[in-house]
């Protein structure tokens, strides 16, 4: 249970207990229910106290009811409520419960220390309900933007695509963190690309991170209508390399900056040798889109039942999926078997890696 990790972080770290707001957190405890009103907002209506021996759900009267029995009704451990009116500071009454407590926060509060990096060590390590919960989250997400990418037409603006896909996540119970649209020379221009008014004419990335039950699934895609470039289908497979590197040094006990490093070296290996610094490389995800952005130098040791999302790009094209370190190996939760793909060799090991869908 996520309670066992919070408390197992608060014996090794020293602390008497934790007070979550996020609402990442808020999901991680309660098994994948939500507790935000605000959907840009990072915290949420209601905060865990994880101490040694309780459990406190603070909220405020307005939404006690409803986060009580919607988000609360069946959860795997006792606790204890406490609410007050809506215009009354809930600060009263996490004191009430914490005075005299050496107390940590995972984000800012009074004087507190703000532990949530710390956190992410242990919530990173994805329980079996957990890992379930992702493979069907990363499938739908997965299979949203493969059906838009089938489904759109030339003459569409970036927005009205955003829209397509937006209505296949909201449909199937996800939400949004990030929706990214481009077509055409936007692609080129800018390797992070929120969606405009621009037209497509022949070529469009389209990029999601959709959140369920906390855990976030992270997939780009790309079509193009007519005759693909040769140029095209050589960065294609250039990055597909790049990627396939990348995920093959994904191994339990390398560093998260070991596989940017083996991404570098294959960037130059392809002639791009400074396009690694044009867009971050990706890095550990889980119920954040990133707990981190992994850099050449990132110590963070990868450990079994880790997920990760690499996306290296190269001109016009990027190479993204949600993958998970299993006991058994890698597995690439997003993959579909729905899409078109290329096989790529690194070491005696063929991965299976997106290509661009020719329309």
């Amino acid at each position: 249970m996520s309670i066992e990790k919070v408390r197992l972080f608060l014996e090794e770290q020293g602390y008497d207990g934790v007070l979550l707001r996020r609402r990442n957190n808020f999901s991680w405890i309660t098994g994948g229910n939500t507790n935000y009103i605000v959907q840009t907002m990072e915290a949420g209506v209601a905060d865990w106290i994880i101490t040694r021996e309780q459990a406190y759900l603070v909220t405020s009267k307005m939404e006690e009811r409803r986060i009580v029995e919607e988000e609360c009704a069946d959860l795997s451990f006792s606790f204890e409520v406490l609410s007050d009116d809506w215009y009354k500071p809930a600060e009263d009454l996490i004191e009430s419960v914490t005075a005299g407590l050496r107390m940590a926060a995972d984000m800012p509060y009074g004087d507190w220390d703000v532990v949530d990096e710390v956190l992410g060590k242990y919530r990173s390590i994805l329980s079996a309900d957990e890992r379930e919960l992702y493979r069907n989250l990363c499938q739908k997400a997965a299979k949203a933007v493969e059906e838009t990418c089938r489904e759109i037409e030339p003459g569409q603006t970036e927005k009205e695509i955003e829209a397509h896909l937006a209505a296949k996540i909201l449909a199937g119970g996800m939400s949004i963190q990030v929706l990214l649209v481009a077509t055409d020379e936007r692609i080129y221009r800018y390797r992070h690309p929120i969606p405009t008014q621009k037209k497509l004419e022949r070529h469009a990335m389209i990029v999601i991170c959709a959140e369920e039950a906390g855990l976030v699934a992270n997939v780009t895609r790309l079509v193009y209508f007519g005759e693909q470039p040769e140029e095209l289908r050589q960065h294609s497979a250039a990055v597909a390399r790049i990627d396939s590197v990348m995920n093959h040094a994904t191994k339990v006990g390398a560093t998260a900056g070991e596989v940017i490093q083996a991404g570098i070296a294959e960037y130059d290996k392809q002639g791009f040798p400074e396009d690694w610094k044009l867009l971050h490389q990706g890095g550990l995800t889980g119920f954040n889109s990133r707990e981190f952005l992994a850099n050449p130098d990132t110590p963070n040791k990868i450990v079994v039942n880790q997920a990760y999302a690499w996306n290296p790009s190269l001109p016009g094209v990027k190479s993204e999926d949600t993958v998970l370190l299993t006991e058994e190996g890698l597995e690439f939760m997003t993959y579909t078997d729905e899409w078109v793909y290329q096989e790529v060799e690194v070491e005696g090991v063929t991965y299976v890696r997106n290509a661009v869908l020719v329309r």
